[in-house]
Formats: C-alpha cells, structure tokens, sequence
C-alpha cells in the first residue's frame, strides 16, 4: 500500500539507463522559458511599481526608467548568453565565478544565490497569496499564512515528481499572465496613443527644469535610486545559464533561445508597465497595486469587464507562485555542484527514483518554510532581504568574464569585454545601492544569513579535505603493495568458504578491507566476489557517454581488484550494477550473488573517525549500516570491517 501511495504521489520510477530518459527529461526553449523565465517575468508584478512609486513627483523619469530596464536586461541577457558559450555543460554564478576568480568566490557566489533562491520561493508564493486574498473575503485572511506554507508542500510535491512534469503543470499559468499582460499594454498604450509625442515632450521639460531647480546629480541620484530599488525586476535573467543540464539538446542553441524569450519578455512588460503608469498618471491606492489601478481602470467599461480584471490580477498571483518554481529547479543544481567540489555534504548530487536531486528540493523547501515562518508570510519584509544577494552573484560574474576577456585577447575579445564589462558597471552600481538602501530597513538579515552559510561551507571543505588527505595517504601506501607473480589464477572452490567483499573503486579503503577479511580470518575464505555499484549522481547525469565512461571505470577497477586477489592465491570474480540508489542496487547484487555459493559472508567497509560526532555522521554516508540491516533480515550475515581515520587537527 505505501508503494502504491508513494506511486501515486511521485510517479513511477525512471530507469536512468535507458537511453531515451535524457530526451524525455529534457526541456525545449518553450518549456524552458516557462520553467525559468517565470521568476524573471513575475518580477514586473512589484520591480516596476516599487521603481515608479520611488520617483515621487519626478514621474516623468518614468519613460528613462523604462528605457534603462530595456537596455539592462538585454546587456543582462547578451553577456549571460555569452556565458552560455563559454560554459556549454552549465555555467551559472557558482561555476562562473569558480572557473574564472577561484574556488573562494566561487563559494561565496553560490552561497549567495542559494540564499536568493530561497528568497525566490518565499517572497514569490507569499506575495501569491496576497494577490489571490485581496479578491477574499476579509474574514479569510486568517488562512493566508496556512495557504503560502500549503504552496510550498505542493511546490515541494511537484518537484519531487520531476522537472519536466512540474514545469508542464504550470504551463498554463505562465500562459494566462503573458497574454492578459501584452493585450493590457498594447491596449493601454494604444488608446492613449496621441499622448506619447507629449509625453516625451513632457519628460523632456520636466526633466531640464528639475535640473535646473535641484541640479544634474540630484536628479541621477533620484533615477538610478528608482532603478535600484525595482532591481527585482533583474532577478532570474541567470537562471538559463543555471539550469543549462536539463535543456534539450543542442544546449547551448536552446539556452540562447530560452534567453531570448526571457528577455523580449521581461524588457516588454515591465517596460510596458511603466509606460502604461505615466500615461495613466497612475496614484498608488490602499490595498491595490499599480497593476490592479490601470487594469482596473481599462477594463471598467468593458462587457465582462470585471471577469476580466479578476481573471488579470489572479494570473499575477498565479504566476508569482509558479516564480517559485525556479528556485527548486536551479537551488538543487546549485547545491549539487557545491557538493561536488566539497562544499556541501555529497548527498546532495544524489538522485532519487525519478531522477531528481531530492535532498536538495527538500532543503530548499525546508528553509523556504523557516524564511516564511520568520516574516509571517510577510511581502514587505521579504522583499527587503530579497534581490541583494543575486546582484552579488551577477557581479562576480561579470567580473570573472571580464578578467577572462582581458587575458584572451585579440578582436573577439574587445566586443565581450565591453557587453561583460557594462554588465559588471550596472550589476555592481544596483548591489552596492540595494545594500544601503536595504541595509538598515532588514537587508541585514539576508547578510547575515548568507555569512553564516559561508562559514559552515568552510567548515564542511576543511573536513573534506582532512579526509582526503587521509585516504590519500591510505591509497598511496595500499595501492604501492608488491605482490607475488600469479600467472594462472587459483581454481574455483565452491563448496569452501567465500568472502563477498562490497568495494567502491580501486583505492586504500577497498584493499585495506580485503587484507582485513584475511587478518581477521587467516586462511579461512578461498573464495572472494568483489561487488561494486556505479552511483548514476547529478554529475555522472548529463547523457549516456558518462554513464558508459562510469560503466567502463567500474570495470577496470574490478579487475584490479579479481587481479590482486588472484595474485594473493585466491580465486575470485566480479559483479557490478549501475543505479541512482547504491544500497538498493547491493542489495539486488547480493541477493543474486548468495544463490551461486553456500558459503558465503558479505563484508563492506565504513570509516571510523577518531572522536566521532553528528557532524561527521551528516557529512559521510551511512551505507554499511544501512546495508547491514537489510541483509540480515534477508538471512545473510554482513561483517562491518571499520577503517580507523584519524584528522589533523581532529
């Protein structure tokens, strides 16, 4: 019953080795333009009206702001495409950063935006469920907190089920927002067509006689403040170059699409709006937004008007809910990454049944759970932590790219220089304004928060790295081993004892358990079977050339292994699997093994830290144990042979 439950609410399981799995899972341009483009794009539901509301009486900047959000998302776009080219398996802040400026900014880069894309998912399904509540009854409100934690756990559910099917779900949401939205703009832009050759001529009086009465840096400071504040209108441009490994391929012709969507879409609405703001000479009003006044007003008149304007206003809801989606689908990848270069525990480039990085979807979820907790759902002090930390992340970047461009050299490199390095101008000018500006009103929580994150990624890469050192100096004593000539190997003998030993690669751990098996029990086991699974991660996941490579790996290191125990006079063989779950997979193999031979003991080794604690436990696996007991209730017996690691340091 629970695995037909668990089937239901996750899905059938996928096979990561049949070759069709990379197409099925992968998304075209369109999918991927919904799956990542709508954080992006639900930024003009607040970027443009916090910008507009911050020029005061100057609104005639209104048409200079829209034109500068136009130019800073298509540099943004064009200098993160240029990444895509440089990067053509992946190539967001964290890889960027690493590859460019050095595994330190790369940390503090991928801490930075695994803490905005908390901060997408919370401040995105909070301010959700304001839109959708602002149409309910006002004895309904009460329930406001208990739906965004609600929308959370089915985001939570989605995305356990996988990219794809999660991204399809939302489809017609994304859908609803961006063609009410362009009907909306041509409509009111279009009506009041007559009035644009006066407007410029009014932004262009307006803004000499502002000058004139406060000055020519007053006036800059009031602009590129407004510009500041709607940065959140910028946030999620990065998401493509993010989320490049589960694009169909050619990835990078298909990333460079998306980002075309992407950015034709945003620099429309959100530009569009605040045109659509100053013609209207929209006044913010209680318990409506920007948004809600002009569609309000345009639609008023119309038969079904106010269908219309619930219909609007709760696409806008509906998709700053679905906004949320991207950071579940590019925080696990992220995380995955950083786990890989041993800033994260390893469990998080694990992948589940369904193919997905499930421990990361649930961190994500779970902080995005304690971020809505903590603000009470609350927009207005969510969306003071949020969008510093992406700017953070663009800059370094940029940086990286314009570092790159100088060391290159030669033609090509003058054109990048000068998108990257324009990029780097804008992104850093928004992060330092957004950290002052924000700074004292919460934005130092976000700061916070985030310096806590680097330190424990610190913590986790010094232990890592002790442990390294440790088994390296395992591997280069065990593996130097001289053994006696064997020409012909030993004959098999089944009916006497059998040692079937569980090793994961060809390295100290491996051999100090088979000299172990023979210290512990001197003479008794003539028979070994060594058993290894090849883990299908986030990493060996990209298509079937890495998992054919982990295929031919695992074979070779099994037969070092079969070669040096049949040079120590033993008979012996090898069996392999290949699966995203290791004990599952040793648990099939073992199982299959037990029938050949009558005789037979399974031995698996686990490192034992002088000084054990719970952090050690979280930042190495827990496999024998787990093993252990699943094959004692199948009625075999399991030895667990423990390799003493002391650290400096420890």
């Amino acid at each position: 019953m629970v695995e037909n439950i668990k089937e239901i609410v996750f899905g059938k399981r996928k096979d990561p080795l049949d070759p069709r799995v990379f197409h099925n899972l992968s998304l075209i341009a369109f999918f991927a333009w919904v799956g990542l483009g709508a954080d992006g794009l639900s930024s003009s539901c607040y970027g443009p009206e916090e910008a507009f509301l911050s020029l005061g009486k100057h609104t005639h900047l209104a048409l200079l702001l829209a034109l500068a959000v136009v130019a800073t998302v298509f540099i943004l776009s064009a200098s993160y495409s240029q990444i895509i080219e440089f990067f053509p398996s992946g190539g967001g802040g964290y890889l960027v950063a690493t590859k460019l400026l050095g595994s330190g900014p790369g940390m503090v880069s991928g801490c930075a935006l695994l803490v905005d894309y908390i901060l997408t998912i919370s401040i995105s399904l909070a301010s959700s469920m304001d839109a959708i509540f602002s149409f309910l009854p006002v004895t309904w409100y009460y329930w406001k907190f208990i739906a965004t934690v609600c929308g959370v756990l089915l985001l939570i559910v989605l995305n356990l089920r996988g990219v794809k099917e999660s991204v399809m779900i939302l489809t017609p949401i994304f859908l609803l927002f961006v063609l009410s939205h362009v009907f909306i703009i041509f409509y009111g832009i279009f009506t009041h067509g007559a009035a644009l050759p006066g407007m410029i001529s009014y932004t262009i009086q307006d803004t000499r006689a502002g000058i004139h009465e406060i000055g020519f840096l007053a006036m800059a400071v009031i602009l590129f403040r407004a510009f500041a504040l709607g940065g959140g209108t910028f946030t999620g441009i990065e998401a493509v170059s993010n989320g490049l490994q589960i694009l169909r391929e050619p990835r990078v012709a298909t990333a460079k699409k998306t980002m075309l969507y992407m950015a034709a879409s945003l620099s429309f609405t959100a530009a569009g709006l605040l045109v659509c703001y100053l013609l209207f000479n929209v006044h913010a009003v209680p318990g409506q937004t920007l948004n809600a006044v002009i569609i309000g007003g345009l639609s008023s008149h119309w038969p079904m008007g106010h269908a219309f304007f619930l219909i609007t206003l709760l696409s806008e809801g509906a998709l700053l809910g679905v906004a949320a989606q991207t950071g579940f689908l590019d925080g696990p990848r992220v995380m995955s990454n950083m786990a890989l270069d041993g800033w994260l525990p390893r469990r998080f480039t694990h992948l589940s049944e369904r193919l997905v990085m499930d421990d990361g979807v649930l961190v994500m979820g779970a902080f995005a759970l304690l971020t809505i907790f903590y603000t009470h759902a609350s927009v207005r002090v969510l969306v003071v932590m949020y969008s510093i930390n992406v700017f953070l992340t663009f800059t370094l970047s940029q940086l990286g790219m314009v570092l790159h461009w100088i060391k290159q050299g030669g033609r090509r490199s003058i054109h990048g220089l000068m998108i990257n390095g324009v990029g780097m101008v804008l992104t850093a000018g928004i992060l330092v304004m957004t950290s002052v500006i924000k700074f004292r009103e919460g934005g130092w929580v976000t700061i916070v928060f985030t310096s806590c994150f680097i330190a424990v990624c610190l913590l986790i890469r010094r232990h890592y790295q002790q442990t390294f050192k440790a088994l390296r100096g395992l591997d280069e004593i065990l593996t130097q081993i001289p053994l006696p000539a064997f020409t012909v190997p030993p004959p098999v003998k089944p009916k006497d004892p059998t040692a079937i030993l569980m090793v994961g690669g060809y390295n100290g751990m491996g051999i100090h358990s088979f000299l172990a098996v023979q210290r512990f029990f001197p003479g008794h086991f003539k028979n070994f079977v060594f058993l290894s699974v090849g883990v299908i991660d986030s990493d060996r996941f990209k298509g079937a050339a890495e998992i054919d490579a982990l295929k031919r790996s695992i074979e070779t290191d099994l037969k070092k292994y079969v070669e040096l125990a049949n040079r120590t006079g033993f008979y012996s063989e090898a069996r392999f699997g290949l699966g995203t779950d290791v004990i599952e997979e040793l648990d099939v193999l073992c199982n299959q093994v037990s029938k050949e031979w009558d005789r037979k003991v399974f031995f698996t080794g686990q490192l034992a830290f002088e000084g054990e604690t719970f952090w050690t436990r979280i930042l190495h696996n827990q496999t024998s144990f787990a093993l252990q007991r699943r094959l004692l209730f199948d009625g075999h017996e399991v030895v667990i042979l423990p390799i003493r690691l002391r650290l400096e340091n420890a």
